[in-house]
């Protein structure tokens, strides 16, 4: 969702690629496309996008994602 913003730079998402299995499992939760898939792995496409909700980081199975919501 290239149009909505909730605070533009003040995200806290951040994606570890080591850990990433490539699992789509947080392509297909996050509400505002904030993840694409590519090479297997999962990457932060729009980092603006993300409201911090906490959707990938409850549905990581491997712990990849992280974010500190009600920070950013």
């Amino acid at each position: 969702m290239k149009h909505f913003r909730h605070l533009e730079k003040v995200s806290t998402l951040t994606l570890d690629q080591e850990k990433c299995i490539g699992c789509t499992l947080c392509t297909q939760v996050c509400p505002h496309s904030v993840f694409e898939m590519s090479q297997h792995k999962a990457w932060i496409v729009d980092l603006d996008a993300c409201m911090e909700c906490g959707a990938c980081v409850q549905n990581c199975p491997v712990q990849a994602v992280s974010v500190n919501p009600g920070v950013g």
